[in-house]
């Protein structure tokens, strides 16, 4: 019996030491975030300096407008509103079942929640479709920046055989056919006649105003800090320091919109993608893909340019870790196109509650999404 009882009040001694030191935790933990929840609880040009190597392009993070007002422009400006409904309209693609949107979904985040995009006759893609939000604000289009502008951009979809297989030369007369587009170009540029340019310049109107809403992070960085919690607040500060993110995950839409390669190129395995190479042939490309913009996160999953990736607690392992790579081998050591991994990648030594941390941050990156109706198409 007496043992029973010795045992007893061991345990019950045990349990109040842990007690007493998750007590303690907690306390260590509360006055650390209040001391950053300090640092942070003032005007931006106040906050601690970022970690950011010598180099990087970056900017200092920014909001966005709370009341974005451009979507009046799909009502008001007749170049936008024609842009709405060619964006809509399956009728652009050659078999007439495929519209911008059935890979750029509003419902979706402008993208459509798919490993690869799925076009013309059920063919799959080879990389994962990118949102259109905030589309406006990038130099360069696409992953690997093969377009320079949305003219140019336009074409490879509507033409290629597993997106929208449409023969972009027949177009023109095909829109001019049906009575409701002769007034819609009459409306937008003085006539009726209907030609690719016009075609392109409207829908790049169109895709110009898709832009995020702002968040609760939009409202932290306007003054209201009562709106993070002390996870949040201790995560924001790890994005700017510790974790490196503002490397490339800076400005107002988190993004240096430029192109790294983080060591997801697959070199000569299942998933190979060259990335940026196959368009400039420069070696120093091989693997880079575009810096895509952290807002709206948790919507335009699965991520990475081939959408293998749908968890953003391991994502941040992968970056955690350094994204390392299998030693080179004699063969791989004389290759001029074996890829290098960014400079920006390195180790990052962050504990479970950091990462924890980090995550519940980049959560708050995502807002109330924009309902839209889909238009009436014209006759």
């Amino acid at each position: 019996m007496r043992k029973i009882y010795l045992t007893l009040g061991v345990i019950v001694l045990l349990g109040m030491m842990s007690f007493s030191y998750t007590n303690h935790a907690a306390r260590t933990f509360k006055s650390y975030a209040d001391s950053i929840r300090s640092l942070y609880s003032r005007p931006i040009s106040e906050w601690p300096k970022p970690h950011i190597d010598s180099g990087a392009i970056w900017s200092e993070l920014g909001v966005i407008p709370k009341d974005d007002t451009s979507w009046f422009k799909a009502d008001k400006d007749p170049v936008t509103r024609l842009g709405m409904f060619l964006f809509f309209d399956p009728r652009l693609s050659g078999s007439n079942q495929i519209s911008c949107s059935s890979c750029h979904d509003p419902d979706l985040a402008w993208q459509d929640g798919r490993v690869v995009a799925l076009g013309n006759d059920h063919m799959q893609g080879k990389r994962n479709t990118m949102s259109l939000l905030n589309v406006h604000i990038y130099p360069k289009l696409f992953w690997d920046g093969r377009a320079n502008d949305f003219a140019s951009q336009m074409i490879e979809p509507l033409s290629a055989h597993h997106e929208m297989n449409m023969e972009v030369p027949l177009l023109s007369e095909k829109l001019s056919k049906i009575q409701g587009y002769r007034d819609l170009f009459e409306k937008a540029y003085g006539t009726p006649e209907i030609d690719f340019d016009k075609i392109s310049t409207a829908l790049a109107a169109f895709q110009k105003i898709i832009k995020s809403r702002a968040t609760r992070y939009d409202r932290f960085l306007s003054g209201e800090y009562h709106v993070f919690t002390d996870d949040e607040v201790v995560g924001l500060h790890l994005f700017r320091t510790k974790a490196r993110c503002m490397n490339c995950h800076s400005g107002p839409y988190l993004t240096d919109t430029s192109f790294h390669n983080i060591g997801l190129t697959y070199y000569k395995r299942k998933y190979e993608d060259l990335g940026r190479y196959n368009v400039t042939k420069n070696p120093e490309d091989v693997g880079r893909f575009r810096t895509p913009s952290l807002r709206e996160l948790e919507r335009t999953r699965p991520w990475m340019h081939n959408g293998l990736f749908d968890n953003l607690e391991g994502i941040v392992n992968m970056y955690n870790s350094g994204m390392p790579q299998p030693p080179k081998t004699e063969e791989q050591k004389n290759d001029p196109l074996f890829p290098k991994t960014d400079r920006l990648i390195k180790k990052l030594d962050l504990t479970k509650e950091e990462k924890a941390q980090l995550v519940a941050f980049l959560k708050t990156l995502t807002g109330t999404p924009y309902r839209m109706r889909r238009p009436e198409l014209p006759k």
